[in-house]
């Protein structure tokens, strides 16, 4: 099978989801890497490349100018900031697009980039990791399949504590991009809270219509918000809460998703990323198990491998198969909760989405 032709911008060595993305490439060998401008540093992107072996560049600009005749996709790796412009340059110059979440920095950008998607033949896929996961993909399928019945609520928890203390302000690169909110946006907000809401609709089917936030920032003299509680209102009348937080102290990455119906109730967790547990209306609990991994049961599919799945599905979707992926649509409807969310603690009021 012919290996699509990736080019990547930002990500450079030592980065941490750039790491992540070459991994998740590498694992099904369905891509190659063949071109970068892995840093806003010319010095850095030139010397990453040449640590990659690919061919490199000083600017995106330059990336896309030369590429559009030898690369398949461009996969964007950098700051939130920067994810509007790169994204509609490539797409306006006939790339496909693997971009990373959240979508923009703005939900107004994030609105123009869709309508840029929509009017090319090119598109987006949207890198929202947990999608990937093969017991959450079952998750809906089997809420989809009526096993627990009439969706009635659900519970989505996104905890991470390496935010508890202001490391923003000792120079830490990843929390200073973080935390700036001429770079990021929103805080926790955009970061894992559009992982959180993200899960809510996907595993249920169901979209977003309200929200009411609760939204703090914890530690003192932070720029963005580390902290947020927030009710849902989803169609058909189920209700939802979500938190997400990254001052909790002690928690690595707790992620975990539970919905109830009227039959019973399906919940995952990230800790234990290969099991899914049915609870009936009687207390009876049925856990199943992935079988759907690379490995045989028993051997416990990780985040590499969930990303993995993700670039399966772009490699499909670029080689023209009928499959579905995660695109702008969703990363604007991300955007749209995160927007709702900062006004529903402004006015202190429910808000749609």
């Amino acid at each position: 099978m012919t290996k699509i032709r990736a080019a990547m911008i930002g990500g450079g060595i030592g980065g941490f989801i750039g790491e992540i993305h070459r991994a998740a490439m590498r694992l099904d060998d369905r891509f190659e890497l063949v071109a970068g401008a892995l840093s806003s540093d010319a010095t850095r992107a030139m010397e990453s490349a040449k640590e990659l072996g690919v061919r490199g560049y000083e600017s995106w600009q330059a990336l896309l100018e030369k590429e559009q005749d030898t690369v398949d996709c461009v996969v964007i790796v950098t700051p939130n900031d920067s994810h509007a412009e790169i994204a509609t340059a490539a797409l306006e110059a006939g790339y496909y697009v693997i971009l990373d979440k959240p979508m923009t920095r703005t939900l107004d950008e994030a609105i123009s980039l869709a309508g840029v998607a929509q009017s090319n033949n090119s598109g987006i896929a949207m890198t929202y990791t947990y999608t990937g996961y093969p017991m959450v993909r079952g998750m809906r399928k089997r809420i989809l399949d009526d096993e627990i019945g009439k969706v009635r609520a659900v519970s989505v928890d996104y905890r991470q504590g390496w935010l508890a203390e202001p490391i923003e302000q000792e120079g830490q690169k990843q929390a200073s991009m973080r935390t700036d909110p001429q770079k990021s946006g929103a805080g926790e907000l955009g970061d894992i809270g559009s992982h959180a809401e993200q899960l809510a609709r996907l595993t249920t089917g169901l979209a977003i219509k309200e929200v009411r936030g609760d939204v703090h920032t914890i530690v003192k003299d932070r720029k963005v918000d580390d902290h947020a509680c927030v009710q849902l209102k989803m169609e058909h009348g189920v209700v939802g809460d979500l938190v997400c937080s990254q001052v909790c102290t002690g928690e690595r990455n707790h992620v975990s998703v539970r919905v109830w119906g009227d039959k019973g109730s399906l919940s995952w967790s990230h800790e234990r990323c290969d099991e899914l547990k049915f609870t009936a209306q009687d207390g009876t609990e049925t856990n199943y198990y992935c079988d759907t991994n690379r490995a045989p049961s028993g051997h416990p599919a990780g985040f590499i491998e969930a990303f993995s799945n993700i670039y399966l599905d772009c490699a499909d979707k670029i080689q023209g198969k009928d499959v579905t992926v995660i695109d702008e649509q969703e990363g604007l409807a991300s955007m749209k909760f995160v927007d709702a969310v900062l006004r529903s603690q402004e006015t202190q009021s429910w808000c749609e989405v």
